[in-house]
């Protein structure tokens, strides 16, 4: 028997980014607050001192242990997933923070056309230019309204940028002035230049300044020590929750954070159509708790929210074979299929690539969005073409050698050695699609340590996909062939989607929009189902667009915080859906 606990306001799944933004501004408004979050407390001190490539990049110790609990992976619906057991092939962030706090820090703004879609696909292209098969959806909010949530995201995060020269024009400048630009930087965007583009210095969560957010907390200054993605980062220098929301939070005495607390449902009341609270267990102990609260926010990963309504029995589960349903529909995400590009090898000039910061980069968005005429491309959509010098490890930077090397001996071990500053990479971020045959369900036979199922992903490519990674291939080959590399290797497009969830960028299943047919949450991430249950993160997304998604989750998170209090203080609806 679970014991029931005091009731609060607000009861919060999960504190990476979104939980920790939905933390401090509730904390900060006077609610009462509790925030759940199943892995070990973590602090910024927890992470000095351990640049260690071994353990983090290759034993990927700061990510979900999964021998407890995983998804299991299939391609087409007549098929049986199979667990996913390996974090080479399935890396989510674990513990406080999250995801958020092994980032590398790339910031950009999804596009105004991003967020309306298939709309203005429509109106430039016409309707069949949309594929049969596409769940190509408006996420009922325009880039307008998102602007404000963007700019005060990235005020919090101290990002660190420079104007791009296509993108819309802000309302404010960055918050701080951007990263050094090393030499491979500048190659990369002088031969950009020549070839008639618009290259600009990538925004990045790593600081080039000590800078205090407008909460009061202090960042400092990047070090340029390399060690950031999969990393926790040494100088409390990188935009994440430990550094920003969650000690704003813990200032509060209204607020309440309990670490090791494993939720395994929430609460619902069929008679109210409310959410009650949730039901978690204390993983250090064992025992079973009942947190009631006026308001439930989940703020997971996307599999985590996905799974979390699915085992509440909350919403209507989406069904390929009818298409109804909105619980698990259009489940995306960047993929082996969205990081495609190539790699040059060079004689006559060396970097020093063993310093960098995770978003110490460059970038054009020529090809991003609707940027250029897609009117005879047999695809829609684009990205950012990016170098981004990230800092070698020792380990990696061994395979930093010609396809034709050995794997062992002499010749292996010179060409390693040679190349070890020689090398450099040029991918294509490209955007990715919904499809009615890409969803989440719970699976039929695995199940995790407490019994419950494991949540299933079905996904495969789309033409789009493998038809939108060519075309950015050959682009990144037409720059890198401009910096002079003497050998290049262009990366080969997979037919097939191979059940690598690598990169940590999944999204989708609990999807925004203005139509309850095709959407479970409005614009401030409020179900259409449940008032006063609130679902934000990544899960939100009804396509991934053509740029690393964290600064939107942020963005969405900051709108979502917004309508939380709205919700408390005037009750009801917040967006109301369209009418046909």
């Amino acid at each position: 028997m679970a014991k029931k606990l005091d009731k609060v306001d607000v009861v919060i799944v999960g504190v990476g980014w979104s939980g920790g933004i939905i933390s401090a501004e509730m904390a900060k408004a006077g609610k009462k607050v509790v925030a759940l979050e199943r892995g070990d407390h973590k602090e910024r001190s927890d992470y000095i001192g351990v640049k260690d490539e071994l353990r983090f990049d290759n034993r990927y110790q700061i990510m979900q242990n999964l021998s407890g609990e995983t998804i299991t992976s299939r391609n087409n619906l007549d098929e049986t997933a199979l667990p996913v057991r390996t974090r080479t092939n399935m890396q989510v962030g674990t513990d406080l923070g999250g995801g958020s706090v092994h980032w590398a820090g790339a910031t950009y703004r999804y596009w105004p056309y991003e967020f309306e879609i298939r709309s203005k696909t429509i109106e430039r292209y016409g309707k069949d230019k949309i594929p049969e098969d596409m769940n190509l959806q408006d996420w009922g909010i325009t880039y307008e309204e998102m602007e404000t949530y963007y700019d005060k995201w990235e005020k919090t995060a101290g990002i660190s940028g420079e104007q791009d020269p296509l993108a819309p024009e802000r309302k404010n400048e960055w918050p701080n002035p951007p990263l050094k630009e090393t030499p491979s930087l500048k190659l990369f965007k002088d031969s950009a230049k020549n070839l008639g583009l618009h290259p600009f210095q990538i925004a990045a969560g790593n600081m080039s300044q000590q800078y205090e957010n407008p909460d009061g907390e202090t960042l400092n200054a990047c070090m340029y020590c390399s060690f950031c993605t999969r990393n926790g980062c040494d100088f409390g220098a990188k935009s994440d929750p430990l550094a920003t929301v969650i000690p704003t939070a813990l200032k509060h005495d209204n607020y309440e954070l309990r670490t090791h607390a494993y939720v395994r449902r929430v609460l619902y009341d069929d008679n109210s159509g409310k959410a009650k609270g949730v039901m978690y267990v204390d993983e250090k102990t064992g025992e079973e708790f009942e947190q009631p609260a006026d308001v439930v926010v989940l703020s997971g990963f996307a599999f985590t929210n996905n799974r979390l309504l699915m085992l509440s029995n909350i919403g209507k589960q989406y069904d390929p074979k009818t298409r109804e349903g909105v619980i698990g529909r259009n489940f995306n995400g960047q993929y082996n299929s969205a990081f495609n590009g190539a790699k040059g090898f060079f004689e006559n000039k060396k970097f020093n690539l063993y310093m960098g910061a995770g978003a110490l980069g460059a970038a054009v968005n020529d090809y991003a969005a609707d940027n250029f005429d897609h009117s005879d491309l047999d695809f829609i959509g684009g990205g950012a073409i990016e170098l981004r010098q990230y800092g070698f490890g020792a380990i990696a930077s061994s395979e930093n050698v010609p396809k034709d090397t050995p794997r062992w001996g002499k010749k292996f071990k010179n060409d390693s050695l040679h190349y070890a500053y020689r090398t450099l990479q040029i991918w294509y971020t490209a955007i990715t699609m919904s499809y009615w045959h890409n969803y989440l369900d719970l699976d039929p036979t695995y199940k995790d340590e407490y019994g419950d199922p494991l949540l299933r992903a079905t996904y495969k490519f789309g033409d789009q996909e493998r038809n939108i990674a060519k075309f950015g291939v050959e682009k990144c080959h037409e720059i890198m062939e401009e910096m002079g590399a003497d050998i290049i290797e262009d990366d080969e497009v997979p037919e097939e989607f191979n059940h690598s969830f690598t990169g940590g960028h999944y999204t989708g299943g609990v999807v925004m929009g203005d139509d309850p047919n095709t959407s479970a949450v409005n614009n401030y991430l409020q179900m259409w189902d449940v008032d006063n249950l609130f679902v934000v993160g990544g899960s939100a997304f009804p396509q991934f667009g053509g740029h690393h998604p964290t600064p939107t989750i942020g963005a969405l998170a900051y709108r979502a915080a917004e309508g939380i209090e709205k919700y408390m203080n005037d009750g009801g609806q917040l967006a109301e859906p369209k009418t046909s």
